[in-house]
C-alpha cells in the first residue's frame, strides 16, 4: 500500500470519528414516512418542556412477546426515543413483568389490584395454537405522581393487525396525555348539576374520578335558585363546565334563566338527555313489558335556542348490543346474551378529535337529535348505523320482541340518525325578546366563542355496580364487553376545556405496513427458497466466475 492510499484511509478514518463525536453532541433524524410517524407533533413537545426533574418510564413489555406485542414494543421505544431527544428529563425502561425468579401469580393479581388488566393473547405459529398474558402498561413517575399509560387499543371485531394499527394510532396521544397529567398546577373546574332527578353520583363515579387526575368537580344543586338565585348563578361563575347527566324533572324557566346566563358568561356545558322514559330494568315484571313514554324536561325552547331538536322518539337499531337474560330453573339457570334493538351499537365517525379512533359506544333508549339552522356550528359526532329507524311513542316495549326476526326492509334508507351533536358558536341567550323570569346582577344578552355538547340518551355516562361498587364506565358485566364510553366522554370534556391542544393529536393517522398472513402461509416455500436458495446460487455462481477468470489468467 503506497503513501497516498495510508493517507486517504486515515483520513476516512478521522472523519467516521469526526462525525461520530458530534452525533454525541447533536442530535438529528430524518422523518422520510408519509404519516410523518416518527415526528411529534407541536401539542406532544409541549407536553415535557416544563418538566425541571426526571420523569421515570417502565414499560412492562419485555421478555418473550407475542409477534404483534413485539411490534408494538418497537414503536413504543421509537416514540419514547422521540420525547427524550426533546426532553432530556425523559428516562425509560422497558421490564418484564413476569421474568422467572417470581411468583407469576402473586404478580399478576398485584398489576391487576392497581388497574393494570392483562391481555390474553392466543398465538398461532406453524399450525400450533397457545395462550398468552401480556400487561401492555407504562407506568410514568414524575416527583410523587405517577400515572398509568394503556399501551393496548382494542376495538370490538379487530383483527390482530388492526389492533396494533389501533395502538400505534393511540401512543402518541396516551403519553402526552400522561405528561399532560403530571404537569397540571391548577386544575380547571367542573360543575355536576343536581335538583333535577339527575343521576346518582354512584353511576357517575368513575368518569368523575378519572376527570379528577385533570379537573376539580364540585355539585351544584339548582333548588337554591327559586330562594337565592343569584347565589346560584356566582358560584356557577366559579366553574368552567357544567354536566347534566340524565335529568328526570321538569326545568323551570328560573332554572333555565341561571344556566342561560352561565353560558352567556363562557360556561361549557355538556347535556346528557333522555327524552323518553324508559328503563330495561321496566321490563323485568310478570308482563316482561312497559310502556315508553315522552319525558317532558321544558327545555325544547332552550335547546332551540342553539340550534337543536331532541325528538321523543326511541332509536330501533339492527346494530345493536346485547342484553342478558336467564332461562331454565332457578338452581339451573343459563344466562344468554340476546340482541336488543333498543340499545344502539354506534360506532365511531372518525370525523372530530373526540370520537377519532375510538370503540364502539353503548347506548340505552336514546333518542334522535334534528339540527336547525342558526349562527352556531353544527356538528353530529354520534349517529345510529345505516339499518336503523325510529320508533314513535306512546309505545309497548316487550321482551317478548326479542323471538320476532326483524324485518331488514323496514329499515331502508331511514338510518344514520344523530344522536350527538357538538355546538360552537357565539352563544347568545335563549331568553333574548323575552320577559325575563327573574332579575339578575350583571346579565347580558350576547355571548363569545363558546362549546356545548349534547347527546340524546343519559346512559351514555352511567357505569354498572358490582356488589355496590362502580365498574369501569362501559364495561358490561354481563358479556364482559368493553364499550367506547368512558372514552368518548372524557374526550368531549377534554375538548370542551382543552386550552394546549392536546386533543388535536388525536386526529394524526399513523399506520403500520404490515404482511398478509394469509399469503405468507400460502407463499411460505416460495419465499423461503427466495430468501436462503437465490443467495446461496448466487454464491457460488460467483465463486465459480471467479475461479474461472483467476484461472484463466494465470493459465500458461
Amino acid at each position: 500500500m503506497n503513501r497516498s492510499s495510508i493517507m486517504a484511509l486515515v483520513k476516512g478514518v478521522l472523519a467516521v470519528l469526526l462525525v461520530n463525536a458530534l452525533a454525541g453532541f447533536v442530535y438529528t433524524r430524518l422523518d422520510l414516512t408519509e404519516d410523518k410517524r416518527y415526528t411529534l407533533s407541536d401539542e406532544a413537545v409541549a407536553t415535557v418542556e416544563k418538566f425541571t426533574s426526571p420523569i421515570i418510564i417502565d414499560i412492562l413489555l419485555d421478555g418473550q412477546l407475542p409477534s404483534e406485542f413485539a411490534r408494538l414494543k418497537v414503536e413504543t421505544r421509537l416514540l419514547l426515543e422521540q420525547f427524550a431527544a426533546k426532553s432530556e428529563n425523559i428516562k425509560f425502561d422497558f421490564v418484564n413483568p413476569l421474568e422467572e425468579g417470581q411468583s407469576r401469580e402473586e404478580t399478576i393479581i398485584e398489576l391487576q389490584q392497581i388497574g393494570l388488566t392483562p391481555a390474553n393473547v392466543t398465538v398461532e405459529e406453524e399450525g400450533k395454537v397457545s395462550q398468552e398474558l401480556v400487561f401492555p402498561w407504562a407506568i410514568v413517575n414524575y416527583n410523587n405522581k405517577t400515572v398509568k399509560v394503556p399501551l393496548l387499543k382494542n376495538k370490538l371485531g379487530s383483527t390482530a393487525e388492526e389492533r396494533i394499527n389501533n395502538s400505534v394510532q393511540q401512543l402518541e396521544y396516551a403519553f402526552a396525555d400522561a405528561f399532560t397529567k403530571l404537569a397540571i398546577t391548577e386544575k380547571r373546574r367542573i360543575a355536576v348539576i343536581k335538583g333535577n332527578g339527575e343521576m346518582d353520583d354512584i353511576y357517575l363515579a368513575d368518569y368523575l374520578t378519572t376527570l379528577k387526575d385533570y379537573y376539580n368537580i364540585g355539585a351544584i344543586t339548582l333548588d337554591s335558585v327559586a330562594t337565592a338565585p343569584q347565589k346560584v348563578l356566582d358560584q356557577l361563575k366559579g366553574f368552567d363546565v357544567a354536566l347534566i347527566a340524565k335529568p328526570t324533572e321538569p326545568f323551570s324557566d328560573e332554572e333555565k334563566y341561571v344556566l342561560d346566563q352561565f353560558i352567556v358568561h363562557g360556561g361549557k356545558s355538556i347535556w346528557l338527555i333522555d327524552q323518553v322514559t324508559m328503563e330495561l330494568d321496566s321490563l323485568f315484571n310478570e308482563e316482561g313489558s312497559a310502556i315508553a313514554i315522552p319525558r317532558d324536561l321544558n327545555l325544547d325552547d332552550f335547546f332551540f335556542k342553539y340550534g337543536v331538536r331532541i325528538n321523543p322518539v326511541l332509536v330501533n337499531d339492527l346494530y345493536n348490543t346485547p342484553i342478558v337474560l336467564a332461562s331454565g330453573e332457578a338452581n339451573d339457570s343459563q344466562y344468554n346474551p340476546l340482541p336488543w334493538v333498543y340499545h344502539p351499537m354506534v360506532f365511531s365517525k372518525n370525523n372530530h378529535p373526540i370520537n377519532n379512533n375510538i370503540e364502539a359506544l353503548r347506548l340505552q333508549f336514546a333518542s334522535v337529535l334534528d339540527t336547525l339552522p342558526n349562527g352556531n356550528k353544527k356538528t353530529v359526532i354520534l349517529q345510529s348505523s345505516p339499518l336503523s329507524k325510529t320508533d314513535g311513542i306512546p309505545k309497548q316495549i316487550s321482551l317478548s320482541m326479542l323471538r320476532q326476526q326483524p324485518d331488514r326492509t323496514v329499515y331502508a334508507e331511514k338510518g344514520n340518525l344523530a344522536l350527538g351533536v357538538l355546538i360552537e358558536g357565539d352563544f347568545n341567550s335563549a331568553f333574548t325578546n323575552r320577559i325575563k323570569p327573574l332579575k339578575l346582577k350583571g346579565i347580558s344578552e350576547t355571548g363569545s366563542a363558546n362549546k356545548m355538547l349534547v347527546i340524546a340518551d343519559g346512559d351514555v355516562i352511567k357505569n354498572q355496580l358490582r356488589n355496590g361498587r362502580p365498574l369501569s364506565l362501559g364495561y358490561d358485566k354481563w358479556t364482559s364487553n368493553t364499550y367506547g364510553n368512558k372514552e368518548l366522554m372524557v374526550n368531549s370534556m377534554n375538548y370542551l376545556l382543552d386550552e394546549t391542544g392536546l386533543i388535536n393529536i388525536r386526529n394524526k393517522k399513523v399506520a403500520i405496513p404490515l404482511l398478509d398472513a394469509k399469503k405468507i402461509s400460502t407463499s411460505k416455500n416460495k419465499w423461503q427458497l427466495i430468501n436462503i436458495g437465490l443467495p446461496t446460487i448466487l454464491v457460488l455462481l460467483l465463486a465459480f466466475t471467479f475461479h474461472y477468470l483467476r484461472k484463466k489468467e494465470f493459465s500458461i
